[in-house]
């Protein structure tokens, strides 16, 4: 069994789009759950009218990405969990080979497949990861923005995984932890990789499989609430990650060197609402020293 789980905010017709390729999938067994993340501007409620068969889970308040998807946890019955994006459309047998290496590999606690653009036929957004530098906490997708001719075709061990879509197994995730929700927007899914990793597990890319993302690959999406939330989370990310003089040497070229840079390129471009941004974000820190580290426990109900 895998138990499948999607996050909808303002999205209801995008998540049906994503519903109704998951009903033509060739897997047998899985389980669906839709958490509405507390949408202000839709009528979530045509999801289950038109999908009655998945589980459906309305939130007070808007919980973030790791928070959205963690809502769902206790009901999941699944040996393995899918966390994907409801932008994401799915092929038929695109699920098999991903359980495939959580079933062959026990090790391995998060596999996430190749990520090709929907919009952009054939086109990666994403096949693996290089691992996330400890000074400056950057990575780069491996394939990003290359035509897809078989050359990422393997199965192997990457950097860090892939938040659009990412299996993960129920008996790695009782042993170190579910994601937190003190980012409630990216980074997330890279701090947990890095936990898993650190309690001896590995992280893989299965590039047998395929899922289409529906975001553009020419899209530039700044604004001050994604410039807050990326820069807080990568500052967030080296407290969380790293130790002794790492730690002191990340924190001192990110906030003497990498975000200093970052706001005065905004402020050359006239864009003093990122800047400001920017500023926010380093300031949460200097704000909020506590409670920064470990991972929430899974459900006894799992």
């Amino acid at each position: 069994m895998v138990s499948v789980v999607t996050v909808n905010y303002n999205q209801s017709e995008v998540t049906c789009e994503f519903l109704r390729s998951f009903r033509q999938i060739s897997y047998p067994k899985v389980e669906i759950f839709v958490v509405d993340n507390a949408s202000p501007d839709d009528h979530p409620e045509i999801i289950k009218d038109q999908f009655p068969e998945i589980n459906f889970i309305r939130t007070k308040t808007n919980l973030g990405f790791a928070g959205g998807n963690n809502v769902a946890l206790p009901y999941c019955k699944g040996k393995y969990i899918l966390f994907i994006n409801n932008d994401t459309e799915v092929p038929t047998g695109f699920l098999e080979p991903l359980v495939e290496v959580l079933e062959k590999t026990p090790k391995v606690a998060m596999v996430s497949p190749k990520i090709h653009y929907f919009h952009t036929p054939n086109t990666f957004q994403f096949a693996g990861f290089t691992p996330i530098h400890p000074i400056t906490i950057r990575n780069f997708a491996l394939g990003f923005g290359e035509k897809d001719v078989g050359q990422y075709d393997i199965t192997c061990e990457t950097g860090s995984i892939f938040g659009a879509a990412m299996l993960v197994s129920v008996e790695a995730m009782r042993k170190v932890g579910i994601m937190t929700d003190k980012f409630f927007l990216y980074y997330e899914e890279h701090d947990w990789a890095e936990h898993f990793k650190k309690a001896g597990y590995k992280i893989y890319f299965q590039g047998k499989s395929v899922v289409l993302h529906k975001e553009a690959i020419s899209t530039v999406k700044e604004s001050p609430f994604q410039i807050f939330y990326l820069t807080r989370g990568r500052i967030l990310y080296a407290r969380r990650n790293n130790h002794g003089i790492i730690k002191l040497m990340s924190l001192l070229y990110l906030n003497l060197i990498a975000v200093p840079k970052q706001i005065l390129h905004y402020l050359i471009k006239k864009r003093t609402d990122l800047a400001k941004a920017s500023i926010k974000a380093m300031w949460w820190h200097f704000t909020h020293f506590k409670d920064i580290s470990g991972l929430p426990k899974l459900s006894e109900n799992n």
